[in-house]
């Protein structure tokens, strides 16, 4: 593989552990976090602890922030996280438009770009397109990013978990071919690139399915053609699941439902804490669930589907019609899994966010009224704007503190760990 971009080891964490440590210290942010601290909550020994944290610190990923008084002993020292120690881009591809962010280890977005994307013009073509917008990303943040990051983090600063451990391993495929084309590394710290778009797809293997209205991708392995042209490893999920994945790591909670409704409708489930996909990535295809029979034809192949029931009242004007559909399936959804919470996104919810709130929550009302049972919160999600593309991003950052599948306990006092 062409490591042009790759100064970052993905080796050099060293399994669960190290990614809990590293997990505690990145939601610790600018305050920090004594080594203590550390023992204390996660149950490793305080030897534990300083053997990762003098690791986190040789690869830049750990710093000193100063010390903290404590009662009856010498002050702490307190570590933090160096954000610019490593860096993952995201990317959507819409169906009409590809949003590209560069994100730095705390989950800030440092750099972005938004381009038209002609999706119907198939895998090569929306590859070369996809590659040419995260090149001019990096090249665009080079200068920026190495000048904030100066001599603390380092080209050669460490980003990666250990490969022998499952929750806290590689987060993308790292075997791919050497590119075709690759520019000058403009930032030598990019962990990978994580992709979300339409599905259906696998997700562990990076292959597509029949996207509704473009059948000409199916069976095309985005990932492995993304990875072999960038030299980057690639991650490749659906829009809806990346987005539940980053507003999981965001607190949202532990049982919800993300509704996406932009050029299609689909939904992220988080159960149980977790971003759930099924083994075949098929969870959350929401948009198709049928409601009414001799409805509208959908371009899925059925009819009166709620994505084509959906986009057809935004079509003609009316969004309260529109929000009353997307309510009915929400109901069924609540009713189906009895979530906690369901939060809106996407464009089309965007343009009138208001009233898609409110229409949704009013078919949540009346169906708990009528069954007696507690009225399930709907709210715009945070960050709404950019989710998805964020969420991308977190496909790639996610595994590195242990997050891949994104709960992960603050304390976990199961004995020595170290």
């Amino acid at each position: 593989m062409n490591r042009a971009y790759s100064g970052v080891n993905l080796a050099v964490l060293r399994g669960h552990n190290a990614a809990l440590v590293l997990d505690l210290l990145r939601t610790a942010g600018d305050g920090g976090i004594s080594r203590l601290e550390l023992a204390e909550r996660t149950g490793l020994t305080p030897q534990g602890v300083s053997k990762i944290t003098a690791r986190l610190r040789e690869q830049g990923l750990v710093t000193d922030t100063g010390r903290r008084a404590s009662t009856g002993g010498k002050p702490r020292t307190v570590l933090r996280l160096v954000p610019d120690a490593g860096y993952a881009v995201g990317l959507h591809l819409d169906r009409d438009e590809l949003t590209a962010v560069l994100v730095d280890l705390a989950g800030t977005v440092v750099a972005e770009r938004r381009s038209p994307l002609a999706f119907g013009a198939g895998g090569d073509a929306v590859v070369e397109t996809a590659a040419s917008e995260v090149e001019a990303l990096l090249a665009g943040a080079g200068a920026e990013a190495g000048a904030e990051a100066g001599g603390g983090a380092g080209a050669g600063a460490g980003g990666g978990a250990g490969a022998g451990d499952a929750d806290a391993g590689d987060p993308g495929h790292l075997d791919a071919q050497d590119p075709v084309h690759h520019p000058e590394p403009p930032t030598p710290r990019v962990l990978g690139v994580g992709v979300a778009l339409p599905g259906p797809l696998d997700h562990s293997s990076g292959v597509l399915h029949r996207v509704t209205g473009f059948p000409e991708w199916d069976g095309f392995p985005l990932r492995d053609a993304l990875a072999a042209r960038l030299g980057l490893p690639v991650v490749v999920d659906k829009d809806t699941n990346a987005a539940a994945l980053g507003l999981t790591l965001a607190g949202c909670g532990d049982s919800f439902a993300y509704l996406h409704l932009g050029t299609g409708l689909g939904a992220g489930l988080v159960l149980g804490g977790a971003p759930y996909r099924g083994p075949r990535t098929g969870a959350g295809e929401f948009g198709h669930q049928v409601i009414q029979l001799d409805g509208p034809p959908c371009g899925c192949g059925n009819r009166g589907c709620i994505e084509a029931l959906c986009l057809a009242a935004v079509a003609a004007g009316s969004f309260d019609e529109a929000a009353r559909v997307l309510g009915e399936g929400a109901a069924n959804m609540v009713g189906l899994l009895d979530i906690d919470l369901v939060l809106l996104g996407g464009r089309t919810v965007a343009a009138a966010e208001e009233r898609f709130v409110e229409g949704v929550r009013a078919v949540l009302g009346e169906r708990a009224r009528r069954g007696g049972t507690a009225e399930v919160p709907v709210r715009s999600a945070p960050g709404a704007e950019r989710a998805v593309v964020e969420g991308a991003a977190q496909l790639v950052l996610a595994p590195l503190f242990g997050r891949a599948h994104g709960h992960f306990p603050a304390n976990r006092n199961d004995g020595n760990l170290s």
